[in-house]
Formats: structure tokens, C-alpha cells, sequence
């Protein structure tokens, strides 16, 4: 008899089981039934979300909010066909669980769900929208894709770029087509001999006739420097659409136009230059201001004639010579 009591406790057990299965079977099926019905309304929720965002600026948002809303409310059904299966069961023990393995569960994953709260914030607030270009960094192209994780732009030169939300999130985004029109500069050097006022007069009629360049607001044409070899003239005007390749368009045409102009109406665009000067030591107004080649005369055609280095030290050579043949050990007399 004592060999078959495990036996016959296990059976007692299966039973018992069986028959409480057989007691929870209507509650079963009714939190099956429970559970499709809000599965089904998760789907519905999901689809009309997604036609009341169904507008370009905000469709991505629209996915993002309809697949919460559907993990959201089958999760909510689950919880009640929990609780209409086991009466005991209350969703509160299961939260306080949540809550305590949440915490470990957030440190893991720390990176990852900032960078999911950073995605569902510029979802939100919209910086900038899909097919905006922006630059962020060294990277610039277009936004092809805003995901809950990451952004994808698509560069100027074909390549793709999957920028982590969280750092678009705390840096700075220079979005180039957040509004209708954008303005765009360059500057052009001129002569210092050059009439500036006739320069910026040719660099308007040129920003004024283009119809690649806005009226409204107005192009400008402003002195910015006096460099080196220029004088800077910073040309400014507007451009619409403020993409890429119109602005692109635009700074062809513009500069093309200027630099004909700019030759037809004979001013100088020069390049940089240097001036170098030589000094052999060798002249008699060495060291005087007033007179030496490098200063400044103090009265006009005062100026010592220019000389050719080879000169001068055929000069100091042949100087060397007469010195060594008369017995004198220095050969460094200044000559007349």
C-alpha cells in the first residue's frame, strides 16, 4: 500500500487540476472572447489613427502613436481576461512587479530608451519633418526616415546616415528648409583702385535682373573687409524653394553673372598677391629713411635708382678682389 501512495497522490492531483480546468472553462472562454474583442478594437484604433494623420507632415507621427495605441490597448485586454480567468489575479501585484524589475530593465537599457523618448519628442514638437534637409554636425542631407530609435538622412552624395535620436535631440539641428525662402551670400574681392560704389551698383543690377533671386526681401550688396589684396563686397540676396539644388542653381547663375559684368565694366577681381624686397647693404643711403629704396622719399623723384642684386654683387665681388690684391684683410668696404 505505501509503494503505490505517490501514485495515487499524483492522480489525486491530476484530477483535481482536471476539474478545476473544467470549472474555469467558461471563464475561459470568456477572456478568449474578451481578448479578440480587444484585439480587433486595438486594430481599429490603429487604422483610424493612421487616417487621422494621414497628412506628410505628420505621418510618421501617426505610425508611431498607432502602433502604441494597439500595444497599449492588447495589453489592457490581456490584464482583464487575466483577472476573469483567475478572480485572484489583480493587475496591481503585476504593476508593483513591473515596477520593481523596471527599474534594473532601465539601467540596461538606458541608451535605448532615451533614445525611444527622444524619437517620440521630435515626433511630437516636428523640429523638422521628413524630406526636410537639415545639418547636424558634419552631416547634412535629407531626412528620409524619423524611426522611434533613430533619424535617416540621406546625403548629397548618395550615402545614408543613422543619427541616434537622443543626440538630435540635445544638439543643435540647422533645419535649411523650415521656411519658404532662405538667403544666400558670397563675398567678392575688389581692387583697392576700384570705385566701390560702381562695384555694388554692378552687383545689384545683377542680384535685381536674375530670376532665380527674390524681390522681396531685397538683395544687398555690403563692404565687409579690406583684406590683404580686396576689398570684400558681401553679395546677398533670397532664393525660394530653399533646397539644395535651387540654391546651388542660384550661386551659379549669380556668380557667373557678376564676374562677365565685373569685367565688362572694368573692374579688377585680383588674386592675392605679395610684394618682396631686396636690400644688398651695399648703397650709400643704407639705413636712411628719407632715401633707401624701402622707405618712403621725403620729397618726390628724390629716389635712389634701382638696382639688379647681380649688379651688386658683381660689384662686391670684383670690391673683394682689388681689396685682396692691395694686402687689406677686410673686403667688406661699402662702395661709392
Amino acid at each position: 500500500m505505501n509503494s503505490f501512495t505517490p501514485m495515487q497522490t499524483v492522480w489525486q492531483q491530476l484530477i483535481s487540476m482536471f476539474k478545476g480546468a473544467i470549472a474555469l472553462l467558461p471563464n475561459i472562454l470568456i477572456a478568449i472572447v474578451v481578448f479578440i474583442i480587444f484585439w480587433f478594437l486595438a486594430k481599429f484604433s490603429r487604422r483610424l489613427i493612421k487616417n487621422l494623420t494621414r497628412r506628410k507632415r505628420s505621418s510618421n507621427l501617426g505610425i508611431v502613436l498607432a502602433r502604441l495605441a494597439q500595444g497599449l490597448i492588447i495589453l489592457l485586454g490581456a490584464f482583464v481576461a487575466l483577472a476573469i480567468i483567475i478572480p485572484s489575479f489583480r493587475p496591481g501585484d503585476l504593476v508593483q512587479l513591473l515596477g520593481v524589475s523596471g527599474v534594473a530593465v532601465g539601467f540596461a537599457f538606458r541608451d535605448i530608451l532615451q533614445n525611444f523618448l527622444a524619437g517620440i519628442l521630435i515626433l511630437i514638437t516636428e523640429p523638422f519633418v521628413i524630406d526636410d534637409q537639415i545639418v547636424f554636425k558634419e552631416f547634412e542631407g535629407t531626412v528620409e526616415q524619423i524611426q522611434t530609435r533613430a533619424t535617416k538622412i540621406r546625403t548629397y552624395d548618395g550615402s545614408r546616415i543613422v543619427i541616434p535620436n537622443a543626440e538630435l535631440f540635445t544638439n543643435s539641428v540647422k533645419v535649411n528648409t523650415a521656411f519658404e525662402k532662405r538667403r544666400l551670400e558670397y563675398d567678392i574681392g575688389i581692387g583697392y583702385g576700384d570705385d566701390i560704389e560702381a562695384a555694388k551698383r554692378v552687383i545689384l543690377d545683377v542680384l535685381h535682373e536674375l530670376p532665380e533671386t527674390l524681390a522681396d526681401p531685397a538683395p544687398e550688396a555690403l563692404v565687409v573687409d579690406l583684406a590683404a589684396s580686396t576689398i570684400n563686397i558681401r553679395a546677398r540676396w533670397w532664393i525660394t524653394p530653399p533646397r539644395r539644388t535651387d540654391a546651388m542653381n542660384a550661386q551659379d547663375k549669380v556668380l557667373t553673372a557678376i564676374n562677365n559684368r565685373m569685367i565688362e565694366a572694368g573692374i579688377d577681381l585680383p588674386f592675392p598677391t605679395q610684394q618682396i624686397l631686396f636690400h644688398d647693404q651695399t648703397e650709400s643711403t643704407d639705413g636712411d629713411r628719407t632715401r633707401q629704396r624701402e622707405g618712403w622719399p621725403a620729397a618726390k623723384g628724390d629716389n635712389p635708382e634701382p638696382r639688379r642684386i647681380s649688379d651688386s654683387l658683381r660689384q662686391l665681388a670684383e670690391s673683394r678682389n682689388s681689396n685682396q690684391g692691395n694686402g687689406h684683410s677686410n673686403g667688406n668696404q661699402p662702395h661709392t
